[in-house]
């Protein structure tokens, strides 16, 4: 069986990582993804590149399953080759501001008028029509904007969440627009137009359980959301290390307090239903807290397991490479990479059922070009057309390309669990 996508064409001329994320999202269910980029590559491809390879680990990791062309969009070439990809795609997604999209020919208007069934993704920072729609945006803009730094700060001051948050969502959010939008089409036969501003998708996502008195019209509280927003919520101090523990509905109060030795508190009128104990939350945790301090960590997570009540190791980045249930689940996957070399990757976690088997179409990272003349003669050009662009430079490619297969099949690689 086929993964769901099969058949879907994308081009994606985005960088850094939020638009890459959406695609990779795409490439790994099934898509073949194009991805285009201008002399130089894209920007994440220096991050990390400890090998002077310009295939730093974050590129390794966003741009799985893809194929690059690089082309000079500045150049009337490039951009004839571009608009010839764009007539194959299915799927056109980037993240330029709107006078750049102008430019290249990649406004929606510009792409339904080649490709009227195109899909049109563009990320946006702000959603056309208001004050910061052409302002340049970035994740650490978005989380301040959204209120996410605010949150995360509390009353020590903003704070930013200490991952790209806002651009891994964001990226998120545009995998499922296209996929609805895919949908659209397959109904109406017509091309979407799909917008996914930054700003707005990360306020909604923040308000979700924040906006608090403020759902209400005029307000009927203030908004935030008490159980987070305690300062005695965070990893419990065991006697010989942390542990996470989560209680949440009634009955796990209920088996945490006769843990405890003090059934009675289940019926605390302050402590009886998840609304009273979000109001006295800080007391819970406080109390959650002291408890924890008095067995070790294995001791506890063996309790808390019995009487269904979530828990868990606090992991390290480093620990998640030796987690026994991540092991089990095949959750890495080792690749070996035609210019890298063995690389140890995270599969993609869904799983469509059991006919579709793991992810053995295209894994790895695309060296910068590595696919510009087979992409190229798939979108029709013969040699004398392709020669005259190397020429100009509005088209490159790898000067070894050594490990690049003609026929287009060098970028499936074998892939097994690591051990």
């Amino acid at each position: 069986m086929d993964f769901p996508l099969a058949g879907i064409r994308v081009v994606d001329v985005s960088s850094t990582f939020m638009g890459p994320y959406c695609t990779m999202l795409l490439a790994q269910w099934g898509a073949e993804v194009v991805k285009v980029e201008p002399p130089g590559g894209d920007v994440v491809r220096k991050i990390g590149d400890v090998r002077g390879t310009s295939m730093g680990p974050v590129f390794l990791n966003v741009n799985r399953g893809k194929r690059s062309v690089l082309l000079d969009l500045k150049q009337d070439g490039g951009r004839a080759l571009l608009e010839r990809l764009v007539t194959r795609a299915d799927v056109v997604v980037h993240n330029l501001r709107p006078d750049a999209a102008e430019r290249l020919g990649l406004s929606a208007d510009a792409v339904l008028r080649v490709n009227p069934r195109a899909v049109h993704c563009a990320f946006r920072g702000f959603a056309a029509g208001g004050p910061y729609a052409d302002r340049p945006a970035y994740d650490d803009v978005i989380q301040a904007a959204s209120g996410m730094a605010a949150v995360q700060g509390g009353a020590g001051g903003a704070e930013y969440v200490r991952t790209a948050a806002a651009d891994k969502i964001v990226g998120l959010m545009g995998a499922a627009a296209v996929l609805a939008a895919l949908r659209g089409r397959d109904v109406t036969g017509a091309g979407q137009v799909v917008e996914v501003p930054m700003l707005e998708t990360m306020a909604g996502f923040m308000l979700l359980e924040q906006q608090g008195g403020w759902v209400f019209d005029p307000p009927a509280g203030p908004a935030g959301y008490a159980r987070t927003a305690s300062p005695h919520r965070r990893p419990c101090r065991t006697k010989d290390g942390h542990l996470a523990v989560m209680i949440y509905t009634d009955a796990q109060w209920r088996a945490f307090f006769t843990c405890i030795g003090r059934p009675e508190l289940a019926a605390e009128p302050r402590y009886r239903t998840i609304r009273e104990r979000t109001e006295h939350i800080d007391e819970l945790y406080a109390l959650l807290n002291t408890h924890m301090a008095t067995r070790t960590t294995e001791d506890w997570l063996a309790e808390l397991e019995r009487r269904d009540i979530p828990a868990g190791r606090v992991n390290t980045l480093t620990d998640l490479f030796s987690d026994p249930h991540l092991a089990a689940t095949g959750f890495f996957e080792s690749l070996d990479h035609p210019t890298e070399g063995p690389l140890r990757l995270p599969r993609q976690p869904v799983r469509f059922g059991p006919d579709t088997g793991r992810q053995d179409h295209p894994l790895h990272a695309p060296a910068l070009g590595e696919h510009s003349l087979e992409v190229a003669r798939e979108a029709g050009l013969d040699e004398a057309e392709i020669g005259r662009l190397l020429t100009s430079g509005a088209l490159a490619h790898p000067s070894d390309t050594a490990h690049t297969d003609k026929d287009g099949e060098g970028r499936r690689w074998q892939t097994s669990n690591t051990p």
